[in-house]
């Protein structure tokens, strides 16, 4: 029997028992120890250097704690070098280390060079790919005060200064109409820092804001005063400018596919009846996605809807339907007054029908309720201002054609990243869960279009939701069985992934990339 050391080690609880749980039920030949502490995996090691000696070591673990250079090592050497006398770091002749993460993969993950180094530099050399379509016009800068902005708008921010003003002079008599763009630090998650804006100044407002507000909280550290209760900061999307400097601007995708999640059917019975709200939602795709090895990338098919927590309008329209990120209705406001068609001040613009990722929604009445299945959302009524679309049903012929650009998306962004090698650097023995966020929206000819927002390295599985964690405990199982149990057991039923074709889906895992980056050396 095949006997696997398994490094598994997550701040999180729930992660944590998943990862376990997975190895256990889907690798009933393999007799696993686990093992909490790096100094424990680097001491076995150690103390198997003798000629002979076979060690399989899993490293299922948060980034920060696996042993990258153990991982490194092991997919370098080939087993007729790792003896030489001449090698100053020997390993056992018979070593095979997985790990759960790639090291280097900041070509995926951060979305400056997503964005920049990424897509700009692929599309670039392959402008017939169809991420042509699927990536929203994007900037990126690195500013850390907003007196930068004079020099960014007369370099890196040329273009956009020239929409901007194109936008202006077009739309002077009617400024709701302009065109909105959305900017988002590069290294930051959930919801952090994002902001809406139409022109030069109102973009200079809000690196003025982030300013006034990190000194504002120096000042109180310095008076030493009490940090505001766990209430204030729940919800809030500041940054600091100055320690993020990176920062993306993207044009504002005006026009998404809008449903209401309470027609959803969903287990139990549940969404025969709309909210009440009166208007569909916002809302943008999850999907589950594992790179495995140099390079095979597959999607879980079980893709997750999740929404905003108020009804969409345009940047363009304000209401005081309830607080939201980055405004909180005094005692004075009706919290359900009428929606206004006005001109807002930027700091004043509610998020909460733009922003779909949940874990701002900590306040709200049923934060289960945004999430949803993509499946689920058969039937639903669709909410559009292309009367083609306004009114009529969502199709399994509509998902189905979703899920076929999903593929393809991941597909080309893969193989985007690829060739930033110095960016992305897959190896093969590692393999990792990316949590990817795409939105769905009506492209020019009415047709959606599936444009792709962001690749998120551990994602919070937890927004999941209880109703639907079984999901995840299917997605993990996959893991197990696509990318551990084939790594290290001989014993895997004879051509269990040959002929696996993109497109295709087995272990419950729809592959869409398979090309040979780099050969395995152990």
């Amino acid at each position: 029997m095949t006997k696997l050391v398994a490094f598994v080690s997550w701040s999180s609880e729930f992660f944590d028992t998943l990862v376990r749980k997975s190895l256990l039920k889907s690798l009933p030949g393999i007799d696993i120890t686990f093992y909490t502490s790096a100094e424990e995996v680097e001491a076995l090691v150690a103390n198997a250097t003798e000629p002979g000696s076979d060690l399989n070591i899993l490293q299922w673990s948060t980034y920060d704690v696996i042993l990258h250079d153990l991982t490194l090592r092991a997919s370098l050497l080939s087993p007729q070098k790792r003896d030489e006398p001449t090698h100053s770091n020997r390993l056992p002749s018979h070593l095979h280390v997985l790990s759960s993460s790639y090291t280097i993969r900041k070509a995926l993950i951060r979305k400056h060079f997503l964005y920049q180094q990424t897509f700009v530099n692929y599309l670039t050399k392959h402008p017939e790919s169809p991420l042509t379509w699927a990536v929203p016009k994007t900037w990126s800068i690195d500013i850390a005060f907003a007196d930068e902005l004079d020099e960014l708008w007369a370099d890196e921010l040329y273009d956009l200064g020239e929409l901007i003003d194109l936008g202006d002079e077009a739309n002077d008599e009617n400024p709701s109409s302009k065109r909105w763009w959305i900017l988002k630090p590069g290294m930051a998650d959930r919801g952090m820092g994002i902001r809406l804006f139409r022109t030069r100044e109102e973009l200079s407002q809000i690196f003025q804001s982030f300013e006034d507000d990190e000194s504002s909280d120096e000042e109180e550290e310095n008076d030493q005063e009490p940090s505001r209760n766990s209430e204030e900061e729940e919800g809030n999307t500041r940054v600091s400018t100055s320690q993020l400097r990176h920062f993306v601007i993207q044009e504002y995708l005006s026009a998404p596919l809008l449903l209401d999640p309470a027609e959803a059917d969903i287990a139990g019975g549940a969404g025969s009846a709309k909210s009440g709200l009166g208007a569909g939602k916002k809302f943008h795709l999850r999907v589950y996605c594992v790179a495995n090895g140099a390079l095979k990338v597959f999607f879980s098919p079980h893709v997750l809807a999740l929404f905003a927590a108020m009804p969409y309008r345009s940047p363009g329209e304000r209401t005081q339907t309830g607080p939201s990120p980055q405004h909180q209705a005094t005692a004075d406001e009706d919290p359900q007054s009428e929606v206004k068609t006005i001109s807002p001040e930027i700091d004043e613009l509610d998020l909460a029908p733009h922003l779909t990722n949940t874990c701002l929604q900590h306040d709200g009445p049923d934060t289960e309720g945004s999430v949803r299945l993509l499946s689920e959302l058969v039937g639903c009524t669709i909410y559009s201002n292309d009367p083609t679309w306004n009114g009529q049903k969502l199709t399994q012929i509509n998902i189905d054609d979703v899920m076929n650009q999903v593929s393809v998306v991941l597909g080309e962004t893969f193989t985007a990243a690829l060739a930033s090698p110095v960016h992305f650097q897959p190896l093969p023995n590692a393999f990792e869960l990316f949590g990817v966020d795409l939105l769905v929206s009506h492209g020019e000819s009415g047709e959606l279009v599936v444009s792709i927002l962001e690749l998120n390295a551990e994602p919070a599985i937890e927004m999941t939701g209880p109703r639907l964690g079984w999901i995840l405990d299917d997605l993990f199982g996959s893991i197990a069985k696509a990318c551990v149990h084939p790594y290290f057991s001989s014993s895997l039923e004879a051509g269990g992934q040959d002929g696996w074709r993109v497109g295709e889906t087995r272990y419950g895992l729809r592959k869409c990339l398979d090309v040979q980056a780099r050969e395995r050396g152990g």
